[in-house]
């Protein structure tokens, strides 16, 4: 799953990824420092007295948690900013893939998965659910959509292929320098796009 890299990927994206093995996957699955990696990837670099703010936490806990994540390779400190008393971090530049195929016959992992989607899930709940809450202009409100498509029929290889027929869409529309183009345009703001796409057991009625 690319990133949205922290997704299960169905096709590998054409940009270099880092795929998240077994023990990078146990350092990230933990819902604090989940939240930390998220506002890290949404908002930018940050300190952990910024980030121990926004989540209610205690600085030494999110201290503690940022220097996890960086082990693993998730974050870095953004040098030549701060002091040696307030460090700034950052988000890595290489996008995370992880295929839930490569932990699900590892008993070790198998918990740190179940921690990992959850929360993974969790957070795309609490984007939707923001933006809903949130006062939006009619243009704005026009503009987003919250969709769903439950009448397809797919073989895997059909919903694979669907699948990176999206990303490419997406690829299309994504800056390779990150700010450069959005910063041009006045009327462009940060936006967040969510692909779920499984297959469902039918339900027969009884």
């Amino acid at each position: 799953m690319p990133d949205a890299p922290e997704t299960p990927s169905a096709q590998p994206p054409a940009r270099p990824t880092r795929r998240i093995d077994a023990r990078s996957l146990r350092g990230l699955a933990h819902p604090l420092r989940m939240n930390i990696l998220e506002l890290l990837s949404l908002d930018g670099p940050a300190t952990a007295t910024g980030l121990a703010e926004r989540l209610g936490e205690n600085t030494g806990t999110v201290s503690w948690h940022l220097r996890h994540l960086a082990e693993h390779g998730f974050i870095e400190e953004e040098t030549g900013r701060g002091t040696r008393r307030e460090r700034w971090w950052r988000r890595t530049g290489v996008p995370n893939e992880l295929n839930t195929a490569d932990f699900r016959d590892d008993p070790r992992s198998r918990g740190a998965l179940s921690v990992y989607l959850h929360e993974l899930v969790g957070q795309y709940f609490n984007r939707v659910t923001d933006y809903l809450n949130e006062d939006w202009d009619n243009e704005w409100r026009a503009a987003g959509t919250v969709s769903d498509w439950h009448d397809l029929r797919l073989t895997p290889n059909q919903l694979r292929a669907m699948n990176a027929e999206l990303m490419a869409v997406i690829a299309r529309h994504t800056p390779t320098a990150p700010d450069a183009e959005a910063e041009a345009d006045p009327e462009a703001v940060p936006v967040v796009v969510q692909l779920q796409s499984f297959p469902r057991k039918r339900r027969d009625a009884p």
